[in-house]
């Protein structure tokens, strides 16, 4: 692996110095997008006109070799609702054309939605992508086939890809159908034993706090721990707006590569954000690695140009910076639990009582997991303790303004700016 030392802010990419040497070699380009679900306003176009729902992005989706996307929807004509925590979507089983327009290669099962209407929905999911050789990995009806890895060859090269979640609402794999949950030294071992075995190891997570610029030290620990093990890059999504990107140890690490093709009724400007990766690599290395970044409008996707493009990539390494540094990571996370406050948490704690006294098993589910899921765990766990120590409202104030941006900044009257 190359020394990654100069990537560039301004573009978002980094190429190896010594690609040179590689061009005779065979070479895999690759591009990997973050949540897509046939629902809400997008549900209608990819009935109807599913390629023009990617807009100008579709030219460059068709340009690699392997491309993932994760499937954030059972693709299912039947089922009920389950009682979770969220909201629950489902796509029928003809928006498996929006996924074929691409056509996407791989998609990627470990979230909190593939489950939303129950077991026989999931079966029909694996069916329609089974039936229209999409390849899948991340969830399945036993933890041995959710905990598998996807080992693909693509023009002679042998990439691995790991995904894993934290199974919210209690969806991991166990004696049930599940996801890939959060059982690191799990992922870990797989990690480990497939580096002999393939090129080019892919770990995909979702996992995170929603809506914010920074993953809380869970997540920034967990991926480090990927990387260790022999990922050779690690990305995250989930948190539904764009994080920033770090190297640890030469190893990329993507934290949240925001929505893709998942409509949110929102005006708040960073939740109409996105990117995706593109990766070049041979047998040897990762040669060039480059962020595309991305509109999300009513009618679809559109790439970023010009003065919002410059200004996206100021504003990304404003929020990438920080995770270098541990204990800037920390003081990102500390911003964030200050911003919240005492009032974030009675308004919570408020709505969900409310909610069991309206209708018990919705309340019940919101409690639940804000138990047993680990982003609600640590966020009232750390929450707790600043306040125990006295310590919740001295945090920095610049991570306390990133925050807010992220929150509360909207797309009617703001704009990125250089």
């Amino acid at each position: 692996m190359p020394t990654i030392t100069s990537f560039d802010w301004k573009k978002g990419s980094w190429t190896s110095d010594t690609i040179a040497s590689h061009s005779k070699k065979a070479m895999a380009k690759i591009c990997i997008a973050g949540d897509w679900a046939p629902i809400r306003v997008f549900k209608k176009i990819m009935d109807t006109r599913p390629e023009s729902i990617y807009g100008d992005l579709l030219p460059i989706l068709r340009s690699v070799d392997l491309s993932i996307v994760n499937l954030e929807s059972p693709l299912s004509d039947r089922g009920d609702a389950a009682i979770k925590s969220g909201a629950v979507f489902k796509g029928k089983q003809r928006h498996i054309k929006a996924l074929k327009a691409v056509p996407f290669d791989v998609v990627t099962l470990a979230n909190n939605h593939v489950f939303d209407y129950g077991i026989d929905a999931f079966k029909d999911t694996m069916d329609i992508l089974n039936h229209h050789h999409l390849q899948w990995t991340g969830a399945g009806m036993s933890i041995e086939e959710a905990c598998t890895p996807l080992v693909i060859n693509v023009n002679d090269i042998k990439i691995a890809i790991v995904n894993f979640s934290e199974g919210e609402d209690l969806t991991s794999a166990g004696k049930e159908p599940g996801v890939m949950g959060w059982d690191l030294p799990k992922i870990e071992d797989t990690i480990k034993s497939l580096r002999p075995k393939v090129d080019f190891i892919i770990a995909v997570s979702h996992c995170g706090i929603e809506y914010i610029p920074f993953p809380p030290p869970y997540v920034a620990k967990a991926f480090k721990q990927m990387a260790r093990a022999g990922a050779d890059i690690v990305i995250g999504h989930h948190p539904h707006v764009p994080q920033g990107i770090q190297f640890y140890n030469n190893i990329p690490i993507i934290y949240s590569l925001g929505n893709f093709v998942f409509y949110q009724q929102t005006d708040l400007y960073y939740r109409k954000l996105g990117y995706l990766v593109n990766l070049k690599l041979n047998k040897d290395s990762l040669v060039s690695l480059e962020l595309i970044p991305y509109e999300i409008h009513d009618s679809g996707l559109s790439l970023l140009i010009e003065t919002e493009l410059h200004a996206f990539w100021k504003k990304f390494k404003e929020i990438s910076l920080p995770l270098h540094d541990d204990k800037k990571l920390e003081e990102a996370w500390h911003g964030f639990l200050h911003y919240y406050g005492i009032n974030g948490f009675f308004n919570e704690i408020s709505m969900i009582t409310k909610k069991i006294k309206t209708d018990p098993q919705k309340g019940a589910a919101m409690f639940r997991n804000r138990l047993t899921t680990l982003q609600h765990y640590h966020h009232w766990k750390d929450f707790m303790t600043h306040l125990v120590e006295g310590k919740l409202e001295s945090s920095p104030q610049w991570s306390r303004s990133l925050i807010d941006e992220w929150l509360t900044c909207k797309t009617d009257g703001f704009k990125l700016k250089e």
